[in-house]
């Protein structure tokens, strides 16, 4: 039962904003390919993803600026980062990448994040800054 002097408040919408959320998504990605022995270096694996944006965008696309992080040329896994607001673009031109050099191809997304992915042994440590010499940057 409700006492009678006491009125009910109307529900509040709270709104909260991060102010030190980060400008930038991190994905960890894979690549599958048919052909297991194929290698790529980082700049190969690079210039694939902005040949891919390229066939989905167009120039525009291909202009998206996103950052190879981290590269593990044995398992073909990346950490990638990108603007929160290109991520979408990104993303899907990589769902719709479908061949390497003449084989099937595929990029499955493991993670992503607002923060740096650090539960890997690919991705980033607490230790490292975007100085050290452990970051990639192409």
């Amino acid at each position: 039962m409700r006492r009678a002097d006491s009125k009910d408040k109307p529900s509040v919408y709270q709104r909260v904003v991060l102010k030190n959320a980060s400008p930038y998504h991190y994905m960890k990605i894979c690549l599958v390919l048919e052909d297991e022995s194929t290698k790529l270096s980082a700049v190969d694996l690079k210039q694939f993803i902005i040949s891919g944006l390229n066939n989905l965008y167009g120039e525009v696309g291909a202009a998206l600026n996103f950052d190879l992080l981290k590269y593990d040329e044995d398992a073909l896994t990346a950490l990638l980062r990108v603007y929160s607001s290109g991520l979408v673009k990104l993303w899907s031109s990589l769902t719709l990448l479908g061949s390497y050099q003449n084989q099937t191809c595929a990029f499955r997304v493991l993670q992503v994040s607002r923060r740096h992915i650090t539960r890997c042994p690919l991705c980033l440590s607490s230790e490292d800054t975007e100085d050290s010499p452990s970051h990639l940057w192409i």
